[in-house]
């Protein structure tokens, strides 16, 4: 009988080693479906155009066009609605 050569061995054993840690393949069928990720909708080139026609000026502009009575009416609102609310 030939003698082994220490590679030969050291393959075997590898293999042996991978066959019993590696986990068992799992057939396609019993593998969960991918989800699929629903695609974002296209934008309304209309709508985006009408979205924003003054661009982030919104607050700051209409409270410089506010009289000082109506803003400090508003304020007064703002800070009865935020100090009511139980903590």
């Amino acid at each position: 009988m030939a003698k082994k050569k220490s590679s030969e061995v050291n393959v075997n054993a590898f293999e042996f080693l991978n066959a019993i840690t590696d986990p068992p393949t799992i057939p396609a069928f019993w593998k969960p479906a991918k989800k699929k990720t629903p695609s974002k909708p296209a934008k309304n080139p209309a709508a985006v155009v009408l979205g924003r026609p003054r661009g982030l000026k919104g607050s700051k502009a209409g409270a410089a066009k506010l009289s000082s009575v109506r803003r400090a009416q508003t304020a007064l609102k703002a800070a009865k609605a935020r100090w009511s609310k139980p903590s």
